[in-house]
């Protein structure tokens, strides 16, 4: 038990570091890579991670998967608008980010919160 505790929270920082090297690099260095590169990547690697949980046998997370394929699919877009040339004007990663700003705090307000103190 205590293993798959460790390991999760290993794996979940493993994703957090790929994450945060991947945004670094994309939004500094490799400033040239086509439109939609960004996202791909990100949905890459929260897929990738919910793929070795499942593979070590540890429940997968549904916020990350959801946020991993939301995340192909807008970059995937956004990708194959740019190769046919039609430009397009929103903002799909902060879109995505308020979205799951949103649903993260409505998460909050629907949990039970007996444990905290006042409640």
């Amino acid at each position: 038990m205590e293993n798959s505790r460790m390991l999760d929270r290993n794996l979940g920082m493993i994703a957090w570091g790929l994450l945060l090297i991947w945004w670094g690099i994309r939004w500094s260095i490799l400033i040239s890579l086509p439109d939609g590169a960004g996202l791909l990547g990100t949905g890459a690697i929260l897929l990738g991670i919910n793929a070795l949980r499942s593979l070590y046998g540890l429940p997968t997370k549904s916020r990350t998967t959801w946020l991993g394929v939301l995340s192909l699919i807008m970059g995937g877009l956004l990708l194959i608008l740019e190769m046919i040339g039609v430009p397009l004007e929103i903002q799909l990663l902060e879109a995505l980010l308020i979205a799951l700003g949103i649903i993260l705090v409505f998460s909050g307000l629907q949990t039970d919160n007996k444990h905290l103190p006042g409640v």
